[in-house]
């Protein structure tokens, strides 16, 4: 709900409600359908809508970023599935609560080292990206009794954003660490407790040290290394593979234990790149199951003659 200081006006607000009415709407419609039938169907919608929008372009250039020697036809075969999976991920996520473990639907590889952790009272930074259904990281985390700070951006419209919070509060959830200076302090707070934090690492950002993403100089962020420096602890990686039927397959992987040097900026620097490397090997591995709609590289990479469409 907005605070006393910063209440919308009396139009923003009646948008906000009618966008949150129609949000819960639309959460009902596909919880309704039940969880195979929903994905199915945002599968279906996404993979005809998606390539009529502007965003398609920026998935058909990231893909020849990422994959300048991929066949044209095959690189358009590889959109218009991602598309699908997209769609998948965005229906899943009404009803995540049905995809715990607890469900049968979800593999676990490596699942003693979540055991470790949680045995041990170890905390520690787990690391990843938007892989297939990438909400399944933090479900998967929590049940394994783990506690954890999970990270999430918060929507413009505070009564969508309070739904959001309460459908994943269903499925454990229940850790919030809004972005910025409060949500770093409470990163820190928690890490001090002995609880984990668990962060996304694959997307844009504008400062942090330089690394290389498919060949190409992009910025990424420092936040998880620098937690596990602070803290002397280990990046733990985590990935997901969807698998047909609406099932999956979640990989806790090796830790990535980083050195400090003395040299703060480089012993960072090494460990942001070495994050970067892990999404990037995820990627190679199943292009599909990536979130390939943003924009990941800075603009001159888009600009370059290797951006171009054939």
């Amino acid at each position: 709900m907005p605070g006393r200081d910063d209440r919308p006006g009396f139009g923003q607000d009646v948008i906000w409600r009618l966008q949150a009415a129609a949000f819960a709407t639309l959460i009902a419609g596909l919880r309704a359908l039940g969880l195979e039938r929903a994905s199915a169907l945002g599968g279906r919608l996404l993979r005809a809508l998606g390539p009529k929008t502007s965003v398609h372009r920026t998935v058909l250039r990231n893909l020849t970023l990422a994959f300048p020697d991929m066949d044209p036809a095959e690189r358009a075969q590889l959109a218009m599935a991602q598309w699908e999976q997209t769609g998948r991920t965005f229906a899943e996520l009404t009803m995540m609560d049905r995809l715990t473990p607890a469900s049968g639907r979800i593999e676990i590889v490596g699942a003693e080292r979540l055991e470790a952790i949680r045995t041990e009272k170890r905390a520690v930074v787990f690391v990843s990206g938007h892989f297939a259904n990438f909400e399944l990281m933090p479900a998967v985390i929590l049940a394994a009794g783990i506690p954890c700070q999970i990270t999430y951006r918060a929507t413009n419209n505070p009564y969508v954003d309070r739904q959001i919070r309460a459908n994943r509060a269903r499925y454990g959830v229940k850790l919030f660490a809004p972005k910025g200076g409060d949500g770093a302090r409470e990163l820190l707070a928690g890490l001090q407790r002995g609880e984990s934090v668990a962060l996304m690492n694959d997307q844009k950002f504008s400062e942090g040290p330089e690394v290389s993403f498919f060949g190409h100089p992009v910025n990424a962020a420092p936040g998880p290394s620098r937690l596990a420096l602070r803290f002397g602890t280990v990046l733990q990686p985590m990935s997901v593979t969807r698998l047909p039927g609406v099932r999956f397959r979640l990989t806790v992987h090796e830790p990535i234990a980083l050195e400090a040097t003395g040299d703060r900026s480089a012993d960072i620097a090494r460990g942001v790149q070495a994050i970067t490397d892990f999404v990037e090997a995820r990627v190679r591995e199943h292009p599909v199951d990536w979130f390939w709609v943003h924009k990941r590289w800075p603009k001159a990479a888009y600009s370059g003659s290797s951006t171009t469409l054939a």
